[in-house]
């Protein structure tokens, strides 16, 4: 019997990630001066009032000791376990995990995945592999359905302002001027690994674009579909709704979510996502 271990940017809200029966290790928070784990102890709602405030959020990742205290819990119920987690250029959690598995002498028993993606994205991977697994699939057949989503896979994200990823430093004060000077917005997707941007686009014609990508890219392919979005603005998650209603994409499958504090701490509230994968 085999089971899933991920992190807490793919941004499933535990009590959906236990309904799967995937086990979900938490990123620590750092807000208000307390260490807070990731959808655990804090809300990625509380995360962005606390940005809008002015506040400065960053985020660590799990400890190796934490790996190894989930490991050994669960190698005493399963045969194997499939580690599928936030990309290594962007998080050193791959990392800790395989230090876990030098420490228990395990690597027998346990398969460490870097995604090379997080949050929406990092989610569909585990929905496919779960699937495999669920369905009697061996774990080298969920690496293969992770796999698959990193090959076949298309998720690219905006924002309506650069503020955060300024104050982040991801991107210069000039480069900040420049982007509300011209009201062009950063359409990103997953390089090796890293979110980097490919396109700029005015900010009103940014979802439609990258829509309109995954109808060029994808065409009548059956798909499942998932759109992000960091807020629980009702208004703007029916705007993304209906958007995707309208595309010619062939969804035969489609979910919400939302994106969570540790994706939130460098971009900010109101980054939104569509990504859509081959079935």
């Amino acid at each position: 019997m085999s089971i899933i271990v991920t992190d807490s940017t793919c941004d499933l809200p535990p009590a959906q990630a236990k309904s799967l029966g995937i086990e979900v290790i938490p990123l620590t928070v750092n807000m208000r001066g307390k260490q807070l784990l990731d959808w655990q102890e804090v809300d990625p709602d509380a995360v962005y009032e606390f940005q809008k405030s002015g506040g400065k959020v960053t985020t660590q990742p799990p400890t190796t000791e934490q790996f190894v205290g989930m490991y050994s819990s669960l190698l005493e119920k399963h045969d194997r376990i499939l580690s599928v987690h936030i990309s290594s250029a962007i998080s050193e959690t791959v990392q800790r995990s395989r230090e876990a598995v030098a420490k228990l002498g395990a690597s027998d028993r346990i398969t460490t995945l870097d995604s090379k993606m997080t949050c929406a994205a990092l989610a569909e991977t585990l929905f496919f592999a779960n699937e495999v697994l669920k369905s009697g699939g061996s774990v080298s057949d969920a690496v293969k359905a992770v796999n698959h989503v990193q090959s076949n896979g298309r998720f690219e994200f905006s924002m309506p302002t650069l503020h955060y990823l300024r104050q982040s430093g991801r991107i210069s004060r000039g480069q900040e001027i420049m982007g509300n000077l011209l009201n062009l917005r950063p359409v990103l997707n997953f390089n090796q690994g890293n979110l980097t941007p490919v396109r700029r686009v005015r900010n009103d014609q940014a979802l439609a674009n990258m829509i309109s990508r995954l109808e060029d890219d994808l065409g009548n392919t059956p798909v499942s579909v998932v759109v992000a979005y960091a807020g629980r603005d009702v208004v703007q998650l029916e705007a993304m709704r209906s958007a995707i209603q309208r595309s010619r994409l062939n969804v035969v499958r489609g979910r919400f979510q939302l994106i969570g504090a540790v994706i939130g701490a460098h971009a900010g509230p109101g980054m939104y996502g569509v990504g859509a994968t081959p079935v």
